[in-house]
This record gives structure tokens, C-alpha cells and sequence, in this order.
């Protein structure tokens, strides 16, 4: 049995409206592993959903950081509800909301959304993974690689093939603000540089490329690791 932690991006979910096109493609290839004897735990993202209940909220009245943190978290639960209900035969019947618990690894798919303010759920995923002994996690994301500086801003932005986390951190830093933009949330960065968790940074659109990560193949992204 081979155990993945997938940490899924909501702005492949949901970037503006649900990518059913997307969505059908993804559970095929996990479907297909499935029967290959791969189980995966899936930790999603909130998406544009939270980005516009974050705006929506801040318009009308001032918003505390937490209080934009929960909308992110309730966001992400609706997603995390959307991937287990198109997974529905082969999902744990709960929704992980925090995972700092154990639990028994039993379903060919367990779902987790958001836990409390502070971070993202690239936490969770790794948080998840502390617990549960797990040395991998993938991140599906809309960026091919992870930069030296954010390719929005700067021309001269480097992608990264490979990079410790001493020096990732220092890209990312160490605060985390409710609907940061960064390639991996900088206190799930901190909690897996002491777990001495792995962390690839992939395109999540590119399928093929995540079934090469999936079969320990050569793969297009970023690996990240002490």
C-alpha cells in the first residue's frame, strides 16, 4: 500500500468558477491508483470562494486576521465537501478538521479541509503528515516551480529544481497573513523543515506530470527537503 498526502490547491478547484474539466481528470488518475494499491489523503485549499467571501467581508466591515482566516477555513471545508462527495464510494465518511489527531488510515481516500487561523492548509497536510508518520508531501498548485522571487514582480525571477528548506524559508519567510500569495505557506515550511518532511511544489493541471511524481519518476517542479 503506498500512502500520498496531496495538499490541493483551491485555485485549482475553484479560480473563479468549479473546473468539473479538471476535476473529472483528477479523480480518474487517482482512481486509477487506487486500483494499483495507492491510498491518498487530500487537504483543500479555499480558492477564489474564500478570496471573495475575504473581499466581500472587508468591503462592509473591518476584518480581523482571524476572522479572514475563518473565512478561508469554512471555504476550504466546502471544497474539501465538493472532493469527497465526487469520491463518495471511497471516502472516510468524516471530513479531517483537525489534524493534529490520529486516525486509522483505512479508506482509499480521506478528505481534510481547514483547522483554526494561523496558517493554510499546506499546514494541515503537513501536520497531517507528522502525526501519521508520512515523509512526502505534494503540493498541486498553479505554478510549475517555486521562484527566487515572486515572477509577478521580477523579470529576472529563477525557478527552483531543488532547494533545501534553510534556504526556502529564507524566500518565504516566517508569517503567515491570511490569503498570502507563496508557493508553500511559511509556517507548514517551518513545521516541515523540522519534520523532515519532503515537500514537491508541482503544476496541478499537468496530470501526466503528477502521475510521474505518483510512480517516483522524473517530474517537472520543486523539491524541497533538508
Amino acid at each position: 500500500m503506498k500512502k500520498v498526502i496531496l495538499s490541493l490547491g483551491g485555485s485549482l478547484i475553484v479560480p473563479d468558477e468549479v473546473q468539473t474539466d479538471f476535476l473529472q481528470k483528477f479523480r480518474s488518475l487517482l482512481l486509477a491508483k487506487i486500483e494499483q494499491d495507492f491510498q491518498f489523503v487530500i487537504f483543500t485549499g479555499g480558492g477564489k470562494t474564500c478570496r471573495k467571501y475575504q473581499e466581500a467581508a472587508s468591503a462592509i466591515v473591518p476584518m480581523t486576521d482571524q476572522q479572514l482566516d475563518w473565512l478561508g477555513i469554512h471555504s476550504s471545508r466546502l471544497n474539501a465537501q465538493l472532493i469527497k462527495t465526487i469520491f463518495e464510494e471511497h471516502a472516510r465518511r468524516e471530513i479531517i478538521t483537525d489534524p493534529s489527531k490520529e486516525i486509522d488510515i483505512l479508506n482509499p481516500v480521506i478528505i481534510g479541509g481547514g483547522w483554526k487561523p494561523g496558517w493554510s492548509t499546506d499546514f494541515c497536510a503537513v501536520q497531517f503528515a507528522a502525526i501519521h508518520k508520512f515523509t512526502h508531501v505534494i503540493n498541486l498548485s498553479n505554478i510549475t516551480y517555486a521562484y527566487d522571487k515572486d515572477p509577478n514582480k521580477f523579470s529576472d525571477a529563477q525557478p527552483i529544481k531543488d532547494i533545501v528548506w534553510a534556504d526556502f524559508r529564507k524566500i518565504v519567510g516566517d508569517v503567515w497573513k491570511p490569503g498570502l500569495n507563496a508557493p508553500f505557506d511559511p509556517i507548514a515550511s517551518k513545521l516541515a523543515q523540522e519534520k523532515n518532511i519532503q515537500v514537491v511544489i508541482c503544476d496541478g493541471k499537468k496530470l501526466d506530470n503528477v502521475r510521474n511524481i505518483l510512480e517516483d519518476k522524473e517530474f517537472i517542479g520543486t523539491y524541497i527537503h533538508n
